[in-house]
């Protein structure tokens, strides 16, 4: 097997290796231990070792390494398992490339030549053994069958891959097996009779690192908020760490960063990228990795099998890489990635690259960083054209294959065809047919979707006879195609332009100071617009232009005043969506006018501080479209809106272009080339300022040994890049830093940053503290004429950084940023519970922890759940998380004390209803907590008060589970005396004490406090219920048992005495007759207790008690005061949650409750 090329130091190796061949540039080795009749005690020792490890985790006992001549650096590049296999590789390398290596005269250029040609072998070896997993999946089924078993998941807990490693315990490694699912990282090891399981959730890990301990030199270090795992002996462990880098990426946006959740639709359903069909690549054409298309229409869905891959991954991967790379829309996905070769006039010749086919867009990029790249929207294109084809079936154009075949220079050609009669040429197309048809196909649905009519322009013209000098500077070989092609185009257009749509109407969207009336022109001026005009000639000037170093270094030197708006839009392809929907801005304007909101205020606060010195920004005329624009975006993008650094770039934007390209542009920064910085968090500024940190650790590694903390920089730096420089540099230099930030994007922004601290490196080193570095950093030394050099320095020292690598240090820092806001978060949350609860601090942290875990498990497993159960950052802290009815079921069982055997879930429900105020079906962690406060700390007559709600509406309703009693009479006779005898013959006149305790809470009780209702005797009846389930297996269980007997008792007895008081008061009144009045020594609810029953209607009047009544009856017994008092501890029950919470989840997901059934009012 070929392994990707990594230096080592052979000078301690050579204790375990063997030298079995050698070349000028190659060593073929052999481990210790392996292939050996004898042997000594070394060898002994090594094979004993790679015996006792785990078959995939064993060293291979044949490797390849590339050696350099003079250089102690050795490169492995290849291992086999047996000596057949690593002669193989050994023979290929002697065949294909030893010979070949004896031209090179630089050691260097032998040792990048020999790398590549391995990184492609790997490339090739990496698909075909995806395709063999795909077609033989049983050991992945296997493993899958253990993974289930093991930790007993749910079935919509999808397995991703396995591997056989190491996890560190201190200085003990256990061997076992590590499972990547889309939502866990699972470890399993059984060694010597200890099973050993840890399941660690991805929206739980905090920090993931390569690092090193004292006895590996590389491990995956995992750390959560107690802990730090170490993993280790992989057999691929840069294959590992991508993955893991992966999972948690998409996991933690797709979880925590509910903003990102309504772009991104790869990150609404987890199964939408874990599908994958049986043999068949969801793809036009296939590359050297198997591109997988993340979405399935509804109608595949059956054909489908739930598992998700590193192949899967990999290619949601290259996907927001392709958007990053040429700054799409997010909605735009990727669908094929091939090697060609594209025609590039200006070099003659056919320059290598990769072609790009999304929905909408053809993109290529060459093999060589910044040689050329190109951008072709498909809404531009008139059709792509399969040269090998018989016929197109868009326009009757016809070629003879046959013609193409004699021609061996032009091997399988595409030629794409635009509006402005311009084409460019593919060719060394692999599966060209399937590409062509995608592309066919995707274009009938672009052009259906979105028909864009063009208007006539001089700038047409103008630029047709530029393509034509560009033409005749084509090759030979491809002039008469081009010619062909163009003839074909004009042929169909019938020579005219296709018919003109009108705009919006200028007369409501005036153009805003045009740019020859703020810079007069120079000399400086006039030779840039020349060597624009040239370079316009040779490459083109549509969003179609070929994009090499020379348009950068030309942007570099900085955009000519008249030509600055248009080269915007085009190389942020703003002028496609500005061309596609026709009067969408007129209509934004139109309903967003005269609107007053919360948005509209902080917009018209800032309107007045938008480039108050220009000119421009002094009248109401520029003050207005600013205000259409910003409103009119806010209006549009309500999750955005309007954040503050907005107006300033709008400002900007409003001085080189119409109102209407404006807001194009500005719809192109917020929503494509600044993702995710002008959001309710700023997520992805605040993830740019890490990655900011981390190079300048690498490029200026003397200023970040200075600085004490580099996070201080962001004060500073954050403004940079939210409002790209126009903030701290005059505008006459910030517009060059904006030019070239259209071009390359958050890169340019990046390395000027780096160059700024570099030139000001001096004096932040001499700076005393953090302070003196800010205030330097805080000056404006950047005047116009040093501008251009501190441009041209970024490039020429930091322009070296790449997108893909940006990207990866993205997916890296996005991790801690969003957990961090997680700390925020709860850390604002305990501030402002912590004092109101009399639970402790770290309780309060553990529960935090479980209320979390619950919302998170359902969002793990419950994909059907209401939008408004997802983590919502922009509501307060306390309400981000909440949790429903069957949540706070799971954690009351788990947590709370009062628990009542399989009266608990009732009991449950209740609480639910009575916490949820504004009826919405969530209850947020300050309610939950509030309740778990008053059963562990609260007093005895709040517990009584608490379990009374319980019992009454809105906590108790009518189709309570429970609530239906089949009593339908009275429970006992009012015959009954008030004085109860005791097992030892004494005798307790509860009257007298009934009565003290009543009028001692009356005097208690606050006035303020609003008064509850009575209970009914249905309501009481669920009452005495619960009590009688919550001493359950209580050690005093037998005298609360008697002790509640007896209150019960009291209670119903005083509930009769009150319902025959209110029938005579009732009978009373109809029959007007004068009714005498209790003594007044005698209290009025025992004033009819010993007269007979026969006296009142047996029909009339209501059975009720009060609360007071209830807990004077209480507290007429010792034990129950007892129960209610005693101290409880919190603690065992959370350690109990931690262990047992997913447990509970998952056999409730295994066994889902049945639909309650629904009775009708007839009599059973």
């Amino acid at each position: 097997m070929w392994l990707k090329p990594e230096e080592v130091l052979l000078k301690n190796a050579l204790k375990l290796w063997v030298t079995q061949k050698s070349s000028c540039y190659f060593v073929l080795q052999r481990r210790r231990g392996h292939g050996e009749g004898g042997g000594r005690l070394t060898g002994r020792l090594v094979g004993a070792l790679d015996a006792v490890l785990d078959s995939s985790a064993r060293v291979a006992p044949f490797r390849i390494l590339l050696q350099v001549p003079g250089s102690q650096v050795y490169s492995p590049i290849a291992c086999g398992a047996t000596l057949e296999e690593i002669n193989r590789h050994w023979d290929w390398l002697e065949q294909n490339l030893l010979h070949t290596l004896s031209v090179f005269d630089n050691k260097d250029d032998i040792a990048s030549f020999v790398k590549g040609k391995v990184k492609a072998l790997i490339a090739e070896e990496t698909s075909s053994r995806l395709a063999e997993q795909e077609e033989e999946p049983e050991k992945f089924r296997e493993a899958l069958v253990k993974f289930e078993a093991r930790f007993s998941f749910p079935e919509a807990e999808k397995l991703v891959t396995y591997y056989s490693c190491c996890c560190w315990k201190g200085r003990v490694p256990r061997q076992g097996w590590l499972y990547l699912s889309i939502n866990h990282l699972c470890f399993y090891s059984f060694f010597l009779g200890k099973e050993l399981k840890l399941v660690i959730p991805w929206v739980d890990i905090q920090k993931l690192e390569r690092t090193s301990n004292v006895f590996l030199t590389d491990t995956i270090r995992i750390t959560t908020q107690n802990k730090e795992r170490d993993f280790s002996t992989f057999l691929n462990l840069d294959e590992v760490f991508k993955i893991m880098e992966q999972l948690a990426d998409v996991t933690l946006r797709r979880l925590l960063d509910n903003e990102v959740f309504d772009l991104d639709p790869d990150l609404q359903e987890p199964s939408q990228i874990t599908k994958r069909k049986h043999g068949s690549v969801q793809a036009d054409t296939v590359p050297e990795k198997e591109l997988r298309v993340l979405h399935l229409d509804p109608q595949e869905q059956n054909e489908t099998v739930s598992t998700l891959g590193p192949e899967d991954l990999e290619a949601r991967a290259q996907n927001e890489f392709f958007r990053a790379f040429f700054r799409l829309p997010r909605k735009e996905r990727l669908h094929a990635v091939a090697d060609c070769s594209l025609w590039t006039p200006f070099s003659r010749c056919h320059t290598a690259g990769r072609i790009f086919s999304s929905d909408s867009y053809i993109c290529f990029a060459s093999r060589e960083d910044g040689c050329c790249n190109v951008v072709l929207p498909l809404r531009e294109s008139t059709q792509p054209v399969n040269r090998a084809l018989g016929c197109c079936p868009l326009v009757a154009l016809t070629v003879s294959i046959e013609k193409m075949e004699d021609t061996s220079l032009l091997p399988n050609p595409i030629i794409v065809s635009i509006r402005s009669k311009m084409a460019f040429q593919f060719i060394e197309l692999r599966d060209r047919e399937n590409l062509v048809e995608g592309l066919l196909l995707r274009l009938k649905q672009v052009h259906a979707n979105h028909p864009v009519h063009y208007e006539t322009s001089p700038s047409d013209d103008d630029m047709s006879r530029h393509l034509c000098f560009t033409q005749q500077a084509s090759a030979p070989t491809s002039l008469g195609i081009l010619r062909w092609c163009l003839l074909k185009v004009a042929e169909r257009e019938g020579g005219e332009e296709p018919p003109a749509t009108p705009r919006a109407p200028d007369c409501c969207l005036p153009a805003v100071w045009q740019p020859e009336s703020r810079l007069p022109p120079d000399s400086r001026e006039q030779i840039k617009i020349s060597l624009w005009n040239d370079h316009f000639v040779e490459y083109g000037r549509t969003v179609c232009m070929f994009r090499t170093e020379k348009i950068r270094k030309l942007v570099a030197m900085g955009i000519p005043e008249s030509l600055r708006g248009r080269l915007w839009l085009l190389f942020s392809d703003a002028v496609t969506d500005l061309a596609s929907h026709p009067g969408y801005y007129g209509n934004l304007v139109e309903q967003s006018l005269g609107r007053c909101c919360l948005v509209t205020e902080e917009i018209e606060r800032d309107l007045h501080r938008s480039l108050p010195e220009h000119p421009a920004f002094q009248n109401e005329t520029g003050i207005a479209a600013l205000r259409r624009v910003l409103t009119a975006y806010a209006h549009r993008n309500p999750k955005i809106g309007y954040c503050q650094s907005m107006n300033i770039l709008t400002s900007v934007l409003l001085l080189y272009a119409k109102e209407e390209e404006a807001f194009w542009l500005l719809v192109a920064v917020c929503e494509r080339m600044l993702p995710d910085y002008f959001n309710h968090r700023v997520i992805g500024a605040q993830v740019d300022q890490s990655v900011f940190e981390e190079l300048i650790r690498e490029h200026l590694p003397e200023l970040a040994e200075h600085m004490s903390d580099l996070s201080a920089l962001a004060s500073i730096s954050l403004s940079w890049f939210l409002t790209l420089f126009l903030s701290i540099m005059p505008l006459e230099s910030a517009v060059n830093v904006v030019d070239c930030f259209f071009y390359d994007g958050i890169k340019a922004i990046f390395q000027l940053g780096l160059a700024v601290l570099e030139a000001n490196a001096e004096e932040l080193c001499s700076s005393k503290d953090d302070g003196q570095a800010l205030m330097i950093l805080s000056r404006e030394p950047y005047p116009v004429t040093d501008i251009a050099d501190l441009i041209r320095d970024s490039y020429e020292k930091f322009g070296n950084q790449s997108v893909e690598q940006i990207e990866h240090l993205r997916c890296k820092h996005r991790i801690r940023v969003l957990q961090g806001h997680e700390d925020t978060t709860k850390q604002n949350v305990l501030r402002v519970v912590i004092p109101e609860v009399s639970i402790l601090p770290e309780d309060l942290e553990e529960l935090y922890d479980l209320f979390k875990r619950a919302h998170m498990m359902s969002c793990y497993w419950e994909h059907h759940k209401p939008m408004a159960l997802r983590h919502d950052p922009s509501r307060p802290y306390a309400e981000q998380y909440r949790i429903d009815a069957r949540q706070f079921a799971h954690l009351f069982q788990l947590v709370s004390p009062w628990t009542c055997g399989a009266h608990t879930e009732i009991l449950a429900e209740r609480i639910f209803r009575l916490l949820d105020d504004n009826m919405d079906q969530l209850i947020e962690f300050k309610a939950f907590v509030s309740c778990l406060d008053i059963m562990y700390n609260g007093e005895m007559n709040e517990k009584i008060k608490l379990l009374y709600r319980l019992h009454i509406p809105p906590a108790l309703t009518e189709n309570d589970r429970d609530s239906q009693s089949p009593l339908k009479n009275p429970l006992l006779s009012t015959s009954r005396p008030l004085v109860l005898g005791k097992p030892n013959g004494d005798t307790i006149d509860y009257q007298k004490q009934l009565k003290q305790m009543i009028k001692d809470l009356a005097k208690e009780k606050d006035k303020t406090e609003k008064e509850l209702p009575k209970m009914s005797q249905r309501e009481f009846i669920q009452f005495c219920k619960t009590l009688y389930s919550m001493f359950h297996e209580d050690p005093e269980e037998n005298d609360l048992y008697q002790a509640i007997a007896t209150v019960t008792t009291l209670l119903l007895q005083i509930g009769e005495v009150g319902q025959r008081g209110s029938s005579s008061g009732s009978c009373s009144q109809e029959c007007e007759e004068p009714q005498t009045s209790a003594p007044p020594e005698q209290d009025s609810v025992f004033a009819e207790a010993g007269k007979s029953p026969q006296a009142f209607p047996e029909t009339e009047g209501d059975w009720t008690v009060s609360l007071e009544h209830i807990l004077a009856s209480l507290l007429t017994e010792q034990s129950l005061v007892n129960f209610f008092e005693k101290p409880l501890n919190i603690k065992c029950k959370l350690e109990n949650a931690k262990l047992s919470q997913y447990s509970l989840k998952v056999l409730e997901m295994s066994h889902p409750p049945q639909p309650e059934l629904k009775l009708s009012n007839c009599s059973l």
